[in-house]
């Protein structure tokens, strides 16, 4: 198997990249600017089909993206086309995110729920999954959530804890181990499943406990971790149902409880 993936000095693009290495796939990365890996701009559409003539993948896993900043919606949007078109012929794994959907009901989104973003990435990343579908119908969309490393495992953003910040606890989130996802996205790689499909952790948990979980995970007082709603415009309950993965694969999509215990 020849694999590319996309951000591959990334967070999960870098742990996807090693797993599959390991597995003994013949695996290559592209970032934008990183030693040591093919520069490619996503958002140029005619280097992004020249650089994926060239490594001729038998699949692509597109984990690049921009949350903000300039350009976030040209990497985000216009890359996410740009890769699917480049991609037709090869299997596609596209990577989106919990917050398409408003969280303004109680959880638990389907692949059958419609995605209604309230927030300008959710924006963005609906909208790449709209042109990702139209540009290669065989495309697999994975919705995850927070990502996690745990104990032994790199950490990531959402397991920085600042000091005097208010973590929401009303905005309630399933975050998913990164091993567990790299180990589920490599399974995925190999099935004949298209359309979105969820991959998230079993628990469902607030900003706030997720922030306790890490600090108890450090042997730090989850006392001190300060709680508080979350301000307007946020989206709150983004649940996801990951129920049809969990049939899937045979990587246990372990809950943040369970990681961080």
């Amino acid at each position: 198997m020849r694999l590319l993936v996309t951000g591959g000095s990334g967070y999960l693009g870098s742990e996807v990249l090693r797993r599959a290495r390991a597995q003994g796939w013949d695996a290559v990365g592209w970032a934008f600017s990183q030693p040591g890996l093919p520069s490619v701009d996503v958002r140029d559409p005619a280097a992004v089909e020249r650089a994926l003539e060239r490594a001729s993948p038998d699949a692509v896993v597109h984990t690049a993206y921009l949350q903000e900043g300039p350009g976030a919606r040209s990497v985000t949007v216009e890359g996410a086309e740009n890769v699917a078109r480049a991609a037709r012929g090869a299997r596609l794994v596209h990577l989106s995110t919990d917050v398409v959907f408003d969280g303004r009901r109680p959880g638990g989104y389907s692949e059958d729920d419609e995605p209604a973003p309230i927030t300008d990435y959710g924006r963005s990343k609906a909208e790449a999954e709209r042109l990702v579908a139209a540009a290669h119908r065989e495309a697999l969309v994975v919705r995850t959530s927070l990502i996690v490393g745990g104990p032994g495992a790199p950490p990531g953003k959402h397991e920085r804890l600042r000091p005097g910040a208010v973590y929401h606890t009303d905005e309630l989130r399933c975050p998913v181990q990164l091993g567990d996802l790299a180990r589920a996205l490599l399974e995925l790689v190999e099935l004949d499943v298209s359309g979105p499909l969820h991959v998230a952790g079993e628990d469902v948990v607030s900003r706030y406990e997720l922030a306790c979980l890490v600090a108890a995970s450090r042997g730090l007082d989850p006392g001190e971790i300060r709680g508080g709603p979350a301000p307007p415009g946020r989206p709150l309950d983004c649940a996801l149902d990951s129920r049809r993965a969990r049939r899937l694969v045979g990587t246990e999509l372990r809950g943040a409880r369970t990681v961080l215990a």
